[in-house]
């Protein structure tokens, strides 16, 4: 029961943080907020000797049992680390935005915000189903859009926050319709359960299609190119947001999410191409944009998406170890699957540092723009050495933790070549090695023309002076920058207790996690993963030197090509021709939007009647219709059709209430008195409403429609008519279950209640009346304050409303 607690605690406690928020003092709500993800992370710290032993927690609440969707949690290694990186992170980023943001911001409800997406982060990484783990994929989707969105005032803070939302649900719907497959695989909504299945499905229809739309959401959702483009554009949100989604948490749900799929689509070719080469590009391409960047915030948005890529394509060069290839050392493989992993941890570590860092620049220099900054290390000296090893440990130099990942990263990329696949041993060991030569560029760029050197255009601390902030903005990426340097010396502490029971979880039919994890060390030798690390120190370094002289390269197609570009462009297009077509439909005639409803209603329920009902009536069972109740219902079509040809107002008015009451009777004729009542004062009510109405309205023209749209009318008239006549037929003579009613005949005996009528609304559907009670109640309360409203000039009528 505890990991579902772990889920709940935070949406359970964003709850409270807006009544909090009008108690107690603005700058303090922070600091009731912080100890959430704090305990949250201590307990998680408690269960790592469990799971280092090889014990993973579930737990079950039962839900639907009819479709076999249950709220089923499971931790194992996995799940850890992303469970630690998003308490962890989270308390840091608490505590930094405690500092960080204005007495004077919306503070409740950032807080709010911030524990809603942290809940829905949690119930991705430890939901076990998929439908669960759906909901709360989309969950993320939506708290990040209102985080992103929270400087709404910003015209590209709302764009930002919609591009995010388009491409991460689009992702996600897509991903749901693969989860949707591997259901009709499998039978089981479990994940768990699919893995024990993995060795049959490869042979399935759906596998191929099931594969491809659930890693369609997992690359919207962690920026894989070409569906990068809303990371840049989301780092208009606040920097605490920035440093907790985009380098912690959130987009780390789809490098979670193809981690936890390799045990069921790592036997395929297809997924080694597409997560590698996909993870590939994006390495590339996020850190050839990098470079060109001037905003501090916009370089570590496209270094987060190079990283990201990076990390996918260790995962998907560990799948190949799921390959049936002869003669392959599998065990090359699952070290890039653990170098994948260990620097996710370091990448939060890193990041996390760097976007507390360029905050802090921002927040006492009032820019981030490169060309206004430089020669603030001797005046802000703990915000420098900070940017320094988190800028150090990216580029991957020693003594940081980025150093060891990166290493392992470039051995990764030459042990694909033992694969006997076309083009995988040469273009993936050149691509690693040219997207490392840019990183150390644009990681250059940060330490050096931010710290160092000259200014480009008048410097902004000229004006507003340059120091260290207060010690309490410093703890957050203190600690980062502790845990960036400690990490070198002992990663393999962490490798043991965190990163091996993931292993485990990646491979669980591989035995003993323990074998794959190997040995980090700084110095493996003079390996060729060492050469190309001195290629890349030496070549990156003439590059960042040179510089200014071939940057020049972006103005130059293609590379001055924008996949952005295309989003606006295709995002201009669709909401133009939306416009259009609701203009064609959206005339204000209320008869032609009846007339979409009544075609839409033959359309569908037509095609339904003659595809896939049977026509077939049973009348053997039908009671014997009396002389009274023939009677009645030829009054009834009589007032219907004679409706149709009144020219008074008036006239019409009391034809519909003839119909009414003749409704009335015809309950009393079928014994139903209460109904009868109800129906009575019910048509009382509108007859007088109707009469009050129309005594305000114009004086009535009838006009007389042209000719097709008489025939059209008549169409529809008769064409409804008959579908409701033949679908009750249908209903009555095709009955697959006993009626209802012969549950409700016994209502005496189950309620005490001698009215049946009464018991179904008192007690069968108490609830249902209820609500109904409840929705008058509140229409009627709208009725009485617009009655109640005056009209009024200037400040009284806003006060007023």
């Amino acid at each position: 029961m505890i990991i579902p607690l772990l889920i709940l605690v935070p949406f359970v406690a964003s709850l409270f943080v807006p009544l909090l928020y009008t108690y107690v003092h603005s700058k303090k709500i922070g600091w009731l907020v912080l100890p959430f993800p704090l305990i949250l992370f201590i307990f998680l710290c408690f269960q790592i000797p469990k799971l280092g032993a090889g014990d993973s927690l579930f737990y079950t609440i039962h839900w639907l049992h009819a479709a076999n969707i249950h709220f089923t949690t499971h931790l194992d290694g996995l799940s850890m680390i992303l469970g630690l990186l998003i308490t962890g992170m989270g308390t840091l980023v608490v505590m930094y935005s405690i500092y960080y943001l204005s007495e004077r911001e919306a503070l409740g409800r950032f807080y709010m915000y911030l524990l809603l997406f942290m809940g829905s982060m949690l119930g991705v990484v430890f939901s076990d189903n998929v439908l669960v783990l759906y909901v709360f994929w989309e969950l993320t989707s939506v708290s990040s859009f209102l985080l992103i969105a929270f400087w709404h005032q910003r015209k590209n803070s709302r764009a930002g926050a919609k591009k995010a939302m388009l491409i991460t649900v689009t992702g996600g719907v897509g991903m749901l319709v693969g989860f949707l497959m591997m259901h009709q695989m499998t039978g089981t909504y479990s994940i768990q359960e699919m893995i024990g299945m993995a060795g049959t499905l490869p042979a399935e229809t759906l596998f191929v299609p099931a594969m491809l739309l659930i890693l369609l959401g997992a690359f919207t959702k962690s920026a894989q190119f070409p569906f990068h483009i809303w990371l840049p554009d989301a780092m208009e949100a606040p920097t605490p947001v920035s440093a907790y989604l985009h380098s912690a948490t959130m987009v780390k749900a789809g490098i979670y999410l193809v981690a936890r799929f390799i045990p069921v689509f790592g036997e395929s070719e297809l997924w080694f191409y597409s997560v590698t080469f996909v993870g590939l590009i994006t390495l590339f391409w996020g850190s050839f944009n990098a470079v060109r960047q001037n905003d501090l915030k916009a370089l570590l948005a496209y270094s987060t998406i190079s990283q990201l890529g990076l990390i996918m394509s260790l995962l998907g060069i560990g799948s190949a170890a799921m390959l049936n290839l002869p003669g392959v050392d599998k065990t090359l493989y699952t070290a890039a699957a653990f170098a994948g992993l260990f620097h996710l941890i370091n990448h939060s570590t890193f990041k996390g540092a760097l976007f507390m860092i360029i905050g802090i620049v921002d927040h006492e220099l009032g820019t981030r723009d490169i060309r206004k900054l430089g020669g603030l290390a001797i005046f802000m000296p703990i915000t420098f050495s900070i940017a320094l090893a988190g800028s150090f440990s990216m580029a991957g130099l020693p003594p940081f933790n980025g150093f060891l990942s990166k290493e392992l990263f470039l051995e990764a990329s030459l042990a694909v070549q033992q694969l006997a696949l076309p083009g995988v041993h040469v273009w993936i060991p050149i691509v690693a090695w040219v997207a490392s030569v840019l990183t150390f560029v644009y990681c250059m760029i940060i330490v050096f023309q931010t710290f160092f050197g000259r200014q480009q255009q008048q410097p902004a601390w000229v004006d507003r002076g340059a120091h260290d902030p207060q010690p309490g903005m410093l703890l957050a990426p203190s600690v980062l920058g502790v845990m960036i340097v400690a990490l070198f010396f002992f990663p393999n502490v962490l490798a043991k207790w965190i990163v091996q029971p993931a292993m485990g979880a990646i491979y669980p039919s591989f035995g003993n996690p323990e074998t794959l994890v190997p040995h980090i060390a700084a110095w493996h030798g003079f390996t060729p993963a060492f050469w190309m690390t001195i290629g890349i120190i030496l070549f990156g370094a003439v590059l960042y030197i040179f510089l200014p002289q071939w940057r020049r390269v972006y103005t130059i197609a293609p590379f001055s090509w924008r996949i952005d570009t295309i989003y606006t462009l295709l995002l201009m297009q669709l909401e133009g021709n939306s416009y259009h077509l609701t203009n064609k439909y959206m005339t204000g005639h209320l008869h032609r939007y009846f007339t979409y409803i009544m075609l839409f209603f033959i359309a569908m329920m037509g095609t339904a009647l003659s595809l896939v009902w049977r026509l077939a009536f049973n009348f053997s069972e039908d009671s014997v219709v009396t002389l009274n109740e023939y009677i009645l219902v030829f009054v009834m079509m009589i007032a219907a059709l004679a409706i149709l040809f009144v020219k008074s107002r008036l006239i019409a008015i009391l034809l519909n209430g003839v119909l009414g009451f003749t409704v009335a009777f015809l309950f009393v004729v079928l014994r139903a008195p209460d109904l009868a009542l109800t129906q009575i004062v019910v048509e009382t009510v509108t007859t007088v409403l109707f009469l009050l109405t129309f005594r305000f309205m114009p004086d009535w023209k009838k006009e007389t429609p042209r000719r097709p749209v008489k025939m059209l009318n008549i169409f529809i008239a008769v064409a409804s008519g008959l579908i409701v006549i033949l679908t009750a037929l249908i209903v009555q003579g095709n009955r697959l279950f006993e009626p209802i009613s012969k549950y409700f005949e016994d209502a005496k005996t189950l309620t005490g209640g001698g009215n049946i009528v009464n018991a179904i609304l008192g007690d069968f559907r108490a609830f249902d009346t209820m609500l109904e009670i409840v929705v008058l109640f509140i229409g009627g309360l709208g009725v009485y304050v617009l009655i109640r409203l005056k009209d009024k000039k200037g400040g009284d009528q806003n006060e007023d409303q």
